[in-house]
């Protein structure tokens, strides 16, 4: 039995992770290839400005996240993840494809980068409920003595997806000529991610439904017959009050937590090749090169982080990335700016290691914060409106900064402030309150499981 359950396991979580990857490969490349649309969509005589104009269009892409997150959340509490991950992968297709056909300013003009907006729109969407969603899908999956090691590998998809579309930039800058990857050549990750948006499809229409909410749903039911729904509260279907009254506490959490963790990925992660190539004069092959090596240091290590997470606590480690990035992020910044690229590359896998400490424990950090009942929903508020304000605006802000102050080591700051903000959370917050509350809701499925 124990073996049957753990292929169960293994088919699931895999299913998860591949079209997870498809998902952040999709949305990835956008930003590893921002100065070739920038050409293309936002035509300017400085070439800052039309980053900037590149990465505003990247951030309006994140104001649709809380929507689609908490929109398609309930969609999941109320009939499945399984099915609330099909139809995100749809729409990531879509909008990803759509961006790879466009035509450019010279073409049509101002309908160009309102098109591009309108595609990154529904990438936002639909990425809003795909985070969230497989991080849930594969915690509820998972044992729960491991938990921390099972929950990591959502975290190992989405860098693979974001590593994926780093190799792609190395390949198109290495082989394809200058004029012709500006002219078109940028386009053909965006069409291949689009179709393999079906194939990710395909993996999530094979897969099982959690335990944990069809557990839940037998339980909801019974009560249902049984006419207790009118005096217990929390299995009502749910709605936007419910969710903003019931789990405020546990949003603000998760929140706080996730501030650094989304400047990290933003603004270290995806906005690294742009950082060093466009602003500190590196070539794009070199930027894309270090970013890659990066990726493939933190894919590794996030499954070991996770394991410690189980064996000796998640709180731990999370600090060890904060407080290891604040005192760590001016020493790394000033080895990047040498331009030296053995020494940036030892800065960017010092940031990788510290990343990837945060990454093994997070996703069930964030997860075992709410009632399962409403997790989908309400972990999307928290989530996607952190990464909404800080996550998504991580590039903008960084350009901004370098532009407004003339110092190209500015991110820095505001990397340096969200280490700041989590690490005060972290200290301040207990999470056994909020695993008593969520606990709560799991007595239910245990019962239930035992009918």
């Amino acid at each position: 039995m124990a073996t049957i359950e753990h292929k169960k396991r293994v088919k699931a979580v895999t299913a998860a992770a591949i079209g997870n990857i498809v998902e952040w490969y999709d949305f990835s490349v956008y930003t590893y290839l921002a100065a070739m649309i920038s050409y293309n969509f936002f035509v300017s005589d400085d070439q800052l400005t039309s980053l900037l104009a590149t990465f505003a269009a990247f951030a309006v892409g994140f104001l649709m996240r809380p929507i689609g997150g908490f929109l398609i959340g309930v969609y999941g509490d109320k009939v499945g993840r399984k099915k609330a991950l099909s139809l995100v992968i749809i729409m990531m297709a879509i909008g990803t494809f759509m961006i790879g056909i466009l035509p450019t300013y010279e073409t049509i003009g101002v309908w160009a980068p309102i098109l591009l907006v309108f595609g990154r729109l529904i990438q936002g969407f639909s990425t809003g409920g795909e985070w969230t969603g497989g991080a849930t899908f594969i915690v509820e999956h998972a044992p729960n003595e491991r938990k921390g090691f099972w929950g990591s590998f959502h975290m190992v998809s989405v860098n693979i997806g974001m590593l994926l579309g780093s190799i792609t930039g190395v390949l198109l800058t290495t082989f394809m000529a200058e004029e012709i990857l500006y002219s078109w050549g940028w386009r053909i990750p965006f069409i291949i991610g689009g179709i393999l948006g079906l194939v990710g499809l395909y993996m999530r229409f094979n897969i099982e439904e959690t335990p944990e909410f069809e557990a839940m749903k037998e339980e909801q039911e019974k009560l249902l017959e049984n006419k207790e729904v009118n005096t217990n509260e929390e299995v009502k279907e749910p709605n936007i009050w419910k969710v903003l009254m019931y789990t405020y506490k546990e949003a603000l959490a998760c929140m706080g937590i996730s501030v650094f963790w989304t400047v990290a990925v933003y603004g270290l992660l995806t906005y690294m090749p742009v950082y060093l190539s466009d602003i500190l004069g590196l070539s794009e092959q070199l930027g894309f090169v270090a970013n890659t090596l990066a990726l493939i240091l933190l894919i590794i290590l996030t499954p070991f982080a996770g394991h410690l997470s189980d064996k000796y606590g998640r709180k731990p480690l999370l600090l060890f990335a904060t407080v290891g990035t604040l005192i760590l992020v001016y020493p790394l910044f000033l080895l990047m700016n040498t331009v030296s690229f053995p020494l940036i590359v030892v800065a960017v896998l010092i940031f990788a290691v510290l990343i990837a400490s945060f990454n093994g424990p997070a996703v069930v950090t964030l997860v075992e914060l709410f009632p399962a009942d409403v997790r989908y929903s309400s972990f999307s508020i928290g989530y996607n409106l952190t990464i909404s304000l800080f996550g998504g605006t991580a590039p903008l802000i960084s350009t901004y900064l370098v532009k407004a102050t003339g110092f190209n080591m500015a991110p820095l700051f505001y990397i340096a402030f969200a280490a700041i903000v989590s690490t005060i959370t972290l200290l301040i917050i207990n999470f056994d309150t909020f695993r008593i509350k969520a606990e709560q809701q799991a007595k239910k499925v245990i019962q239930a499981q035992a009918k």
